[in-house]
Formats: C-alpha cells, sequence, structure tokens
C-alpha cells in the first residue's frame, strides 16, 4: 500500500562512467524543490526552523472518524481521554524520531525551540481542503494531522498523504499563515489518513491486537518526513521508501531511550542533515559528487533535447547510492541528474551529489535506473521540481532515463 506526497508550489543504453571529485550543485538526498517566482535555480523546500523563527506551529484533529475499534479509534466519534493520549503520544513520539537525529537544526540539543508544542482541535476537515478552480484554499500555516477528512487524493491504495503549501518568493502571504521568509519555504503542510473504512491505523501498544491494521507509528513518520521537505526514497530500509509495511508490522526498529531515532535508516537521516545542517556538526560533512555518463552520448533517448531549455546531456533520474564500504550498509541516495547557476536554468547533464556524509569512511558508489517495486512514477514529484514557472527560460523536465542497465567491473 502506497503512500502519497502532494505539494503545491505557487507558483540508455549504454557503459555508466563515474566522474568522482569536483563540485556540482545538484540536488543532494531526494527532497523537493520549488523555482522561485524571480527565476533562478531551483531552491529546496524545507521549513523554516532558523535561530529566532517562530517554533513549527503543529497540531492534530481529535475529531475522529467512527472506524474499526480494534484499531487506534473506537465507535465513540472522540475516543475516551486516554486513548486520545495514546494517539498523541504516538504523534510525539513520531516528531521525535526526527528531532533526536544528531547535528541537524531540528534535533532539540541544537535548537530546542524548533517544534513548537503539539496543540489539538475538534474540528471537523482541521487540514487544508483541496484546492478550488487550482487556488489553495483554507491556509492557517499551522501543521495538522487529520483522520476525518476526506479528499480525492485517497486514489486506489493510498493509506495517508501530505499536502504542502510552498512559497515561491519571500514575502508572500497565504492565508493566515505568517509571511514568507524565503523561495521554497513550506508554509503549511498537513497530513491526511484514509477514513473511508478501507484502512485501519493502530498505535504501537495496539499493533499486536489489531493484525488487519497499519502502524500508526511508521505511517506517521513517513508523512513528517514529508513535512519536512523530504521526497521519496528507493531505499528499501529507508522510511521514506513509498509502500507502507504490510497491516500488523513496522518499519525498522522502535525507538528506545538509546536510541531514539532507530526506525530511520542513514538514508534518511542523510536527507535531513542536507536540509538542516548544524554549523556545530563536524562529523556529518562529506560529499560525493560526480555525473553519470553513457559511454556513447546518442544512446540518450532525448539527445539531443527535444524541448526548449532541456539540455538532455547526461542520464537523468538514475537513483546514485553510497554504501559504507567497511559495513556494506546503504549511507544515502539521491535521484541524479542535473546542475543550475543563476545564469541558466537547470542543465540535465547527470550530474549528482550525495550527502552529507559521515567522513573518515570509504564509499562504494553505484547507479540504478528505477525499475524494481519503486517506479519513476513514484519519484516524479523530486524531479519535477527541477523547473517550474518561474524558470527563464523555460524548463522542461525530461522523463526519468531507465534505459540503461549497471554493470559491475572488477
Amino acid at each position: 500500500m502506497k503512500h502519497k506526497s502532494g505539494g503545491f508550489a505557487l507558483t540508455a543504453v549504454g557503459l555508466l562512467l563515474f566522474q568522482l571529485g569536483g563540485t556540482s550543485p545538484a540536488n543532494a538526498y531526494v527532497r523537493d524543490f520549488t523555482v522561485p517566482a524571480a527565476g533562478g535555480c531551483p531552491q529546496p523546500q524545507h521549513q523554516n526552523i532558523a535561530i529566532g523563527a517562530v517554533p513549527l506551529a503543529r497540531q492534530w484533529s481529535t475529531s475522529l472518524p467512527n472506524l474499526n475499534p480494534a484499531a487506534i479509534v473506537t465507535t465513540s466519534a472522540q475516543g475516551t481521554a486516554a486513548q486520545l493520549n495514546e494517539i498523541e503520544a504516538t504523534i510525539q513520539q513520531a516528531y521525535g524520531i526526527w528531532a533526536d537525529v544528531s547535528g541537524t537544526l531540528v534535533n532539540a540539543n541544537s535548537f530546542p525551540n524548533a517544534l513548537g508544542p503539539l496543540g489539538r482541535t475538534a474540528t471537523q476537515n482541521a487540514c487544508s481542503p483541496d484546492s478550488v478552480n487550482g487556488v489553495q484554499t483554507g491556509v492557517d500555516g499551522v501543521n495538522t494531522i487529520c483522520f476525518n477528512q476526506t479528499s480525492a487524493a485517497f486514489t486506489t491504495g493510498v493509506l495517508s498523504f501530505t499536502r504542502v503549501i510552498v512559497a515561491d518568493a519571500p514575502l508572500q502571504v497565504f492565508g493566515s499563515a505568517p509571511p514568507s521568509i524565503f523561495a521554497g519555504q513550506i508554509i503549511d503542510a498537513d497530513i491526511y489518513f484514509r477514513n473511508d473504512g478501507q484502512a485501519t491505523f493502530a498505535t504501537p501498544g495496539a499493533l499486536a491486537t489489531a493484525p488487519g491494521a497499519y502502524d500508526l507509528e511508521s505511517l506517521l513518520t513517513h508523512e513528517l518526513g514529508h513535512v519536512f521537505g523530504l521526497d521519496h526514497s528507493a531505499v528499501w530500509r529507508a522510511i521514506m521508501f513509498p509502500f507502507a509495511p504490510s497491516p500488523g508490522t513496522f518499519f525498522g526498529d522502535r525507538p528506545t531511550a538509546s536510541a531514539p531515532d532507530a526506525p530511520l535508516a542513514d538514508d534518511d537521516r542523510a536527507g535531513l542533515h542536507s536540509l538542516y545542517p548544524d554549523p556545530a556538526d563536524t562529523v556529518d560533512v562529506g560529499f560525493i559528487s560526480g555525473r553519470i555518463l553513457p559511454a556513447n552520448p546518442f544512446a540518450l533517448a532525448d539527445f539531443p533535447a527535444t524541448s526548449p531549455g532541456e539540455y538532455v546531456t547526461g542520464i537523468f533520474g538514475a537513483q546514485v547510492v553510497a554504501v559504507d564500504a567497511a559495513t556494506g550498509s546503504v549511507v544515502s541516495a539521491t535521484l541524479g541528474g542535473w546542475t543550475c547557476d543563476a545564469a541558466n536554468p537547470p542543465q540535465f547533464d547527470g550530474s549528482y551529489t550525495l550527502g552529507p556524509l559521515p567522513i573518515g569512511h570509504s564509499y562504494i558508489v553505484y547507479a540504478e535506473p528505477f525499475v524494481g517495486l519503486v517506479q519513476p512514477a513514484d519519484m516524479a514529484g523530486a524531479a519535477a521540481g527541477a523547473c517550474g514557472t518561474g524558470a527563464s527560460p523555460p524548463c522542461t523536465v525530461p522523463a526519468i532515463n531507465t534505459n540503461f542497465a549497471p554493470r559491475l567491473r572488477p
């Protein structure tokens, strides 16, 4: 079953050659981007978590749908106080999983005011509604979790999704939300859980007695990754993998006092490091950059470019992975394929950047196409952010290239 992330931004066959080293302003990790309204390079989407900023406003709707009593809700529309407390504790723990990643400004030790208190609301449909005639309405600047709201986005297989409202310029005003500070700022991010009776969700304490329910903590932790600005990851162990664990099971490990971010994979941690780096961090500061090129440039499916401003000169949309040579574990992965500078739109030249990575380690780097469980459609949101209405000259994102096969060389 699939997670879905929605965003509203105002708005080859051949041997692969790896060119490691040098510098490249390509996208690090798999995250979402917004092209500024004034043009220029795409900016990573993230919350305004900075020294002196207003803490992240967040709440959850205690107005619960009338679903399966074996899961987190009962036949009571509101649930008992104990049940509400249990659900809220799961929400707090899911936030804590991200906030306990060391070396980021979301970390409570680095910036204790990053997250505001978790509020409650009994308002029906407290999350931002679907847009009306293409115009987003009801934006309040509060990141809300709703179990009671219907949406056209709940297509077959979608258990939960996050709707993200993003500014494409400073000083933009959305509804009652505070004005934006920078292009790419996430103004409002709301998490929706399916409530039409086709799925039930259980807190960690209730999961063992509700084998048909999906683990609320796993889904919440995934959706909160979108709230912070991350897109999907094709790393199977990552919490940002686009498919939920089977009913009655959960991703990774449960958080503990000694490992509070245990459900996350290193790939997830690298994503948070890339968006909210702590200047005091001296460990996660390494980067690997390069380009993915076919041995024969005419093997590119779109070479030469067929659309104005496309500039396809490398393999776009490969998954590039860094593996720790000593442990064999995946440390970071990214959707590779483009660079940008202030004078030009993105160049789809096969560039990638992996990181930030822990220094003092050796890494094996490889690339692979999205031809497995995770398909190009699952990564389309991250790819689309390289171009937008502000791109000047206009820019067209090419299709994610799956027309190549990795080969091992001695």
